[in-house]
């Protein structure tokens, strides 16, 4: 009798008002192109937005979307064990600093 395969998973689904990230990789080189050890290197806490919540997709007053690269506040950051180089982190909405856009909203362009 063969044994069972352990099911993978293949989708994380934050809940609440939570996101999951894809944290973008850290900084190994300085803006003037000196090259950084390993154990000095810049922490990073930018990412893209893989995944919303659906509370957080109803949510008008929250403007996150899938694929928004945000920058945010690592400490409540959870990390998903998915993956070998794992990059991925559930982070709470209030953790949410910043959203990069490359256009400004319509209403603050006036």
């Amino acid at each position: 009798m063969a044994k069972a395969r352990p099911k993978t998973l293949e989708y994380v689904e934050p809940i609440g008002f939570r996101v999951l990230v894809r944290k973008d990789e850290p900084k190994r080189t300085t803006k003037g192109g000196i090259a950084l050890p390993d154990q000095s290197e810049i922490p990073t806490i930018t990412g893209r937005i893989v995944a919303i919540s659906a509370q957080v997709e109803r949510d008008e007053d929250v403007p996150l979307r899938q694929y928004d690269k945000i920058l945010f506040h690592p400490k409540s950051a959870v990390p998903v064990d998915f993956e070998q180089d794992n990059q991925l982190f559930v982070v709470p909405v209030e953790d949410v600093v910043a959203v990069f856009r490359r256009d400004m909203p319509e209403s603050d362009a006036e």
